[in-house]
């Protein structure tokens, strides 16, 4: 079944003018201490999400590497794939991406098993990475030639979820519809779609959920939309609470109630090869990434327990 796009362009309109504020590059850090859940449930099999979103600076990447970090915090198997030329994903989660260091580039061109490229993050135990270099910039060129291209990373992670069976691979792409992020979309399961909230928030939605369905209705048919994250969310201007509301109206069961507010902290730690779950694990960043972490895992188990009922 395809997935309905939302209207587009989609226009916010909010009656009166924003109140003004004033600045809020203040750290965020909680005033109490902070409690966490030490385990999160296992899911039945391996999940392998594609965390994309055609519109840049939503958050994409930060939303992949603090939810995988926080996954593997609270006791889970995680693998990340960096599949973005800039390595961002890589930066954050501490893991060496220069020239000379083999990654997704060698995964997708030449074959190498993702077992021999994935690296051990310092931010959790459990939380592996396949970093990216510049390398991958000229993947798409290299593949030009190869017969079934956009298959490449899917042959590659079925072999690593066979061998080595993690509970969750997530997939950060490059913020375009190259053939990057399509081997992501026919590689994944499901896909995670981080939104700011802001202006044209669902403008750039539209047309990945395009491409979405045609990716389901030739190349990978299990592929579906799970889960939607709202990100940099300012809960003191109108525009950002209408945002959401639209949001929710279009995507009712895939919003995770858990939102994400602009953080000083969120955008501090990467500057530090770290994520804001082990940088400032006691800030209102950390703390909304952790539960839309345990939302996605307890939503996960709800599934395995409603297909073996």
């Amino acid at each position: 079944m395809s997935i309905k796009p939302p209207d587009a362009p989609r226009r916010i309109a909010f009656e009166g003018p924003e109140i003004p504020v004033e600045s809020t590059e203040e750290p965020d850090d909680l005033a109490s201490d902070v409690s966490r859940e030490t385990t999160l449930p296992r899911p039945a099999a391996t999940r392998i999400f594609v965390i994309a979103n055609q519109k840049g600076g939503v958050g994409k990447t930060t939303t992949a590497v603090n939810i995988a970090t926080a996954l593997a915090l609270g006791g889970l198997e995680v693998l990340v794939v960096d599949l973005d030329p800039q390595g961002n994903a890589s930066t954050a989660l501490g893991i060496e991406h220069h020239e000379g260091i083999r990654g997704t580039y060698e995964a997708l061109t030449a074959g190498v098993p993702i077992a021999e490229l994935a690296q051990p993050s310092p931010e959790a135990e459990g939380l592996w990475v396949v970093p990216a270099t510049i390398d991958l910039a000229g993947a798409e060129i290299g593949l030009v030639n190869t017969p079934a291209r956009e298959s490449q990373l899917l042959h590659a992670l079925r072999d690593y979820v066979a061998e080595r069976r993690p509970d969750y691979v997530f997939i950060d792409c490059p913020p375009s519809l190259g053939l990057l992020t399509l081997n992501a979309l026919v590689a994944a399961t499901e896909i995670l779609i981080p939104i700011q909230c802001e202006y044209y928030a669902l403008e750039g939605v539209t047309q990945l959920l395009r491409t979405i369905n045609l990716v389901k209705g030739s190349m990978n048919d299990q592929l579906y939309l799970s889960t939607v994250l709202l990100t940099m969310f300012d809960g003191r201007t109108r525009l950002a609470t209408q945002v959401s509301a639209e949001v929710r109206k279009h995507f009712a069961a895939q919003t995770l109630e858990a939102v994400i507010p602009r953080s000083v902290r969120v955008s501090e730690a990467p500057s530090y090869g770290q994520t804001v779950l082990t940088y400032h694990p006691a800030s209102a960043g950390a703390q909304a990434y952790f539960h839309a972490a345990t939302e996605i895992a307890q939503r996960g188990a709800a599934v395995t327990e409603e297909r073996s009922a």
